[in-house]
Parts: C-alpha cells; sequence; structure tokens
C-alpha cells in the first residue's frame, strides 16, 4: 500500500502523545501529574452551555451556512473592532471547526508547493507539519531566550528568500508564553510589506495576558499590514471550550471568500448548536474570562518562582497563555531524554521541546490546579537533584 507523501512525512502530535501516555498511566493507578495538555481545567461557563442546550432542544441541528452562522459572524466582526481595533465586514470572518482548522484554511489557501513559510521556533508543533500538508516548505527561525523567545524584523529579513511567501506570528505565543509590543509587530509588518508577503497571527491566547502586558494584533499595525493578515482566534482557550471545536479568521475579501469555498468543500459547517454556545460566549458577560485569568495568574507566578529555584533550570516569566518553556541544558540530556526520564522516574510528564523546534526544553502547561503544580515541581526538583 502506497500512502500519499504528504502523509507519510507528516509527524504526529507529541502534545497529544504526551497527554494520551499520561491519562493511560493514571488509568492503570499510576499517581501522575500531568503537565502535558494545553486546555483549562475550568469547566465551560454555564452560561455557555445553556445557549447550545437551548439551541439543541429547539432543534437547531441541520447545516449552517459553511462559513457560520450570520448572527456569530457579526458578533466576531463586531469583537475584532472593539478588541482589537480591526474593521472587518461580517462576510470577511470564517467560522470553523477550531483555530487550528482556521490557521489550516489559511495555509492552504495562499500557499503553493514549494512556497516557503516563515516560523520562528519555539513554535506550535502544528505549524510545520500544516505547511508540508500544503506541499511548501517551512523555514525555521530559531530565537533565542534572552530575547524572551521573539523574533526580530532582522531575523525575518535575513530569512527571506524570493519563495517566501507567509510568516506565522503567534502572540501570546505557545509555548513559550511570549507576547510581542505594537513596536516590535509593527517592525514585523513592515518588512513583510515590502514583499508583499502574508501574515498568519495566530491569537488564539489573546485573553491570557499578564502583568503589563497587552495583546496587540498585528493587522492593527499599518493599512499594508490589515491587507497581508490573516487573524486566527477561536473559543478553546478563553472561554474552556477546547472539545466544542469552534475558531475562526477574520481575512482580506478575496482570502476569505476563498476559504469559504474550500471550506464548503471539506468540513462544510462548524457544528451547528456549538455556534450558539459561542455566539452567547463572545456577546456575554466576560467575567468568565477575567476570572479564569486570575487563576492562570496565581499559577503562573507560583510555577516560575519555583522553577527559577530549582538548580539546573531556567525559564523566561510568561507574559501570556498557560505555559512555561523551561531549558533544561545545564543539566546535560536533551528534550525527549529529559521528558522521558522523568516520566518513569518521577511520574510527571512534559512535553519535549523538540516538539517545538527547541532541543533544550522542555514545556510545561499551568492549566491544572495549583495542588497538581505544586506535587509535580516537588517531583521534578527532587529529580533534578539525582542528575
Amino acid at each position: 500500500m502506497q500512502l500519499a507523501t504528504r502523509v507519510q512525512e507528516l509527524t504526529p502530535s507529541l502534545t497529544l502523545a504526551v497527554d494520551s501516555k499520561s491519562k493511560a498511566l493514571k488509568a492503570e493507578g499510576v499517581d501522575v501529574c500531568g503537565f502535558g495538555a494545553g486546555e483549562p481545567d475550568m469547566d465551560t461557563p454555564d452560561h455557555i452551555k445553556a445557549a447550545a442546550i437551548e439551541a439543541l432542544q429547539a432543534g437547531f441541528t441541520k447545516y449552517t451556512p459553511s462559513s457560520g452562522i450570520p448572527e456569530l459572524r457579526k458578533a466576531i466582526a463586531e469583537k475584532l473592532k472593539v478588541d482589537n481595533g480591526l474593521e472587518y465586514e461580517a462576510g470577511q470572518v470564517i467560522v470553523s471547526n477550531g483555530a487550528k482548522h482556521s490557521c489550516f484554511n489559511a495555509i492552504s489557501a495562499v500557499c503553493d508547493p514549494g512556497d516557503e513559510v516563515i516560523i520562528p521556533a519555539p513554535y506550535w508543533l502544528s505549524y510545520p507539519e500544516m505547511v508540508r500538508l500544503a506541499g511548501a516548505v517551512p523555514v525555521i527561525v530559531q530565537t533565542t531566550q534572552e530575547n524572551s523567545w521573539k523574533m526580530t524584523a532582522e531575523d525575518f529579513e535575513n530569512a527571506m528568500t524570493p519563495k517566501t511567501k507567509m510568516i506565522i506570528i503567534n502572540t501570546p505565543g505557545n509555548p513559550t508564553g511570549s507576547v510581542y509590543t505594537a513596536e516590535e509587530l509593527r517592525a514585523i509588518s513592515e518588512v513583510a510589506a515590502e514583499e508583499d508577503i502574508y501574515i498568519l497571527s495566530d491569537e488564539i491566547y489573546e485573553k491570557l495576558t499578564y502583568d503589563d502586558a497587552k495583546h496587540v494584533s498585528i493587522a492593527s499595525a499599518t493599512p499594508e499590514a490589515y491587507d497581508l493578515t490573516i487573524t486566527v482566534n477561536g473559543f478553546s482557550k478563553a472561554y474552556a471550550m477546547t472539545g466544542w471545536r469552534l475558531g475562526y479568521l477574520a481575512a482580506p475579501e478575496p482570502i476569505a471568500r476563498a476559504i469559504d469555498s474550500m471550506q464548503s468543500h471539506t468540513t462544510s459547517n462548524p457544528c451547528s448548536f456549538s455556534q450558539h454556545g459561542a455566539l452567547a460566549a463572545i456577546t456575554g458577560d466576560q467575567q468568565c474570562v477575567s476570572d479564569m485569568r486570575e487563576e492562570f495568574d496565581i499559577r503562573r507566578q507560583y510555577a516560575f518562582e519555583r522553577i527559577s529555584a530549582i538548580s539546573g533550570l531556567s525559564a523566561v516569566k510568561p507574559q501570556g497563555a498557560f505555559y512555561i518553556l523551561i531549558n533544561v541544558s545545564q543539566l546535560g540530556l536533551k528534550s525527549q531524554n529529559f521528558a522521558d526520564r522523568l516520566l518513569s522516574k518521577a511520574n510527571v510528564a512534559v512535553v519535549p521541546g523538540i516538539a517545538f523546534g527547541d532541543d533544550q526544553t522542555v514545556r510545561i502547561s499551568y492549566a491544572t490546579s495549583l495542588d497538581v503544580i505544586k506535587n509535580g515541581l516537588d517531583r521534578i526538583e527532587e529529580f533534578c537533584k539525582t542528575l
């Protein structure tokens, strides 16, 4: 049996593999502290669930327009205007089966085989695979811990070639927790504008920023940036709706129209009643988001202080999302070796940084209870003493 080359070259998601292994061990009765999954441990807020239940009971279980129900697209356009300073018509908004789906749609819509896509590393592990599925070539630009894991405009410019078609920016970032400033984004957007390079801006962690960090949408930097940017967001992280599978993108009209056509031939519409839950999320009381962010902030500060006190480990204090990228290079181990030994000897599951393009780090998620964080970091500290 001969499978397509694009499938043979795919690398399975290591974050999902770590999470699955952790859950399997727990099912066997092993006391595992799992830091792998990138999803809030809180339940979806009640008013969101109620809206979906009401839609179900009203029989809203049929097909919807492939790009989403009009009232949700309109509400997203209004949200982008109020929160991000971005003017989009509802027709420029495409609702999809998760922000991951939106990212894939965006890459597939603008990239041809042989085109190059610049991706700063450490990166969310699905970006390069999506690029390869589109037949394009991921060009990885390594960032540094000293620069808070952020790519500079100069880094971008140095990585460009005549084949460069797109750059991917993720702020707040997974796995680093880094947040780009308005000035940094403007500089990157100006480089992109010089060569008409598309920008995929993944803003799924937008609502989760801490201290003085502020989220800025790169499409708001300049009119030229707006014309080149596909802005991706969703409901999974800010509203604890990971299983609802709802995301969206906003783009210049020709790109949005093309993606609408693509989606009509692939997945059709996103889940009908989930869209009513999303509508309640985006138009309802946002206190649930503030409460979640405050809880994450408590965990973030505790986890960072503990990690910083462990000999052999170092990290940049994250400004957003719910991850900490830990540098383990001083311990003399590569990321996979560190993660495997940590799981087997201390029953702690972390994601090796090699999945994100940096083999000297591991990622932990603090989207879990403070008790699990305390217990897990106790075990990590004891484990590091044995090395």
